[in-house]
């Protein structure tokens, strides 16, 4: 089959239907990779969204829905323990990274007991956003959402200007703008799902139109576009990770912070709309994203990155993909859906990076010692791939 060709496109949408519908567990999570040794019996709250995003878009409601009601469950178990969180915030005590909720769950929804680096806000604001677009979607119900929602929404509106960890499990010492565009997102669809209570609904837009301006002043760079994180860490939590001493990848690489990209940082555009496509600061975001990161179709996360030596990511190409097909510039778009495609191996799986082209090369080799080789096939991707083509509207 020829990539490129809309056969094969469809082809993959069905494939990428199967690959996420025959790992999904019997409890409705989504394996961030059933077979990745790091990876392997967890489901991450950011990962799991953007699939079940992928899957709803897909027409697959049954299954997505399970995931949302995973969730639901998940998030709603744990209502105690975010209003002991609250309280002691609100006394003025201290809370640490390490107290927070977690940022991945086993398949059953148990904490796990690996270490991990696992105080992330952002998968609770992309849950919220997914949920919504999910429910108003396909007009569905899902079980226990409404009492999660208020949880994931107190949680974040009390927690949304605290550092923690980026979407790859680094920097806990910042605020990254691309979680800050998560939160905004998930708070303004928990707001605007008519399910919270008068008081807590109002602190949630209050906080929606804090992070929008503290994002406006602190999180725009001098050329215009989008910064990695913000300038400084006021209000900052005690940064001891809830996890390994080490970092998982290199806390501490040369290139980052400052006016530094991450090309995270495309989905405070397309999907999450902190700022429209056409404002002079999603324009700016994307094209300097494109510009520092994206080749020949595929898309590094940050220069600096060293993880299996910095390959590229497929679900990143997925998100400019999205960016350009936002914008009306369906070639450009279509140009990463099938670079995508073409790293499909022969039983129509998707990796999570690959490593033709590499920012570190000589840093590869360690991470294949560690873990084994680069997670395949890695459900976000599929999900990503599935977001973009309904995008195209490219159907199986």
């Amino acid at each position: 089959m020829i990539v490129g060709s809309d056969l094969a496109r469809a082809q993959l949408v069905s494939r990428s239907i199967d690959v996420i519908s025959m790992h999904q567990s019997p409890s409705g999570a989504y394996p961030a990779s059933p077979t990745f040794s790091a990876y392997r019996g967890y489901a991450w709250l950011r990962d799991g969204a953007f699939i079940a995003e992928g899957m709803s878009r897909a027409g697959q409601v049954a299954g997505a829905s399970a995931f949302h009601a995973w969730c639901a469950e998940v998030i709603g178990a744990r209502h105690a323990r975010v209003e002991d969180l609250v309280r002691r915030a609100r006394a003025g005590l201290p809370v640490s990274a390490a107290e927070m909720l977690p940022t991945r769950f086993t398949l059953e929804g148990g904490d796990g007991a690996d270490e991990w680096w696992d105080h992330q806000l952002d998968g609770y604001g992309t849950w919220l956003w997914a949920l919504a677009e999910h429910t108003a979607r396909h007009g569905v119900r899902v079980p226990g959402a409404d009492e999660a929602v208020r949880v994931a929404a107190l949680y974040l509106t009390w927690f949304w200007n605290q550092p923690c960890y980026d979407w790859w499990e680094e920097h806990v010492d910042q605020r990254h703008v691309s979680t800050l565009g998560a939160v905004h997102a998930g708070l303004r669809a928990a707001v605007t799902g008519g399910t919270l209570p008068g008081g807590e609904a109002a602190a949630a837009s209050e906080a929606v139109a804090e992070i929008a301006a503290l994002v406006a002043e602190q999180g725009v760079a001098p050329a215009g576009h989008l910064r990695k994180w913000l300038p400084s860490a006021q209000g900052a939590m005690p940064a001891e990770p809830d996890g390994p001493v080490a970092p998982l990848h290199d806390l501490h690489a040369e290139g980052l912070g400052g006016d530094a990209v991450d090309a995270s940082l495309l989905a405070c555009v397309a999907p999450f709309g902190l700022y429209p496509v056409d404002h002079p600061v999603a324009v700016a975001t994307v094209a300097e994203v494109e510009r520092q990161l994206a080749r020949d179709g595929g898309v590094h996360r940050f220069r600096a990155d060293t993880f299996y030596g910095g390959g590229r990511w497929l679900l990143l190409a997925g998100f400019l993909g999205l960016n350009h097909a936002a914008a009306g510039r369906r070639a450009e778009a279509l140009r990463y859906l099938d670079w995508m495609a073409a790293q499909a191996d022969e039983a129509g799986e998707l990796p999570e990076q690959v490593s033709d082209v590499l920012l570190a090369p000589r840093r590869r080799e360690e991470w294949l010692e560690r873990w084994g080789p680069v997670a395949r096939p890695l459900l976000w991707s599929h999900g990503m791939y599935l977001m973009l083509a309904d995008a195209l509207e490219v159907r199986a």
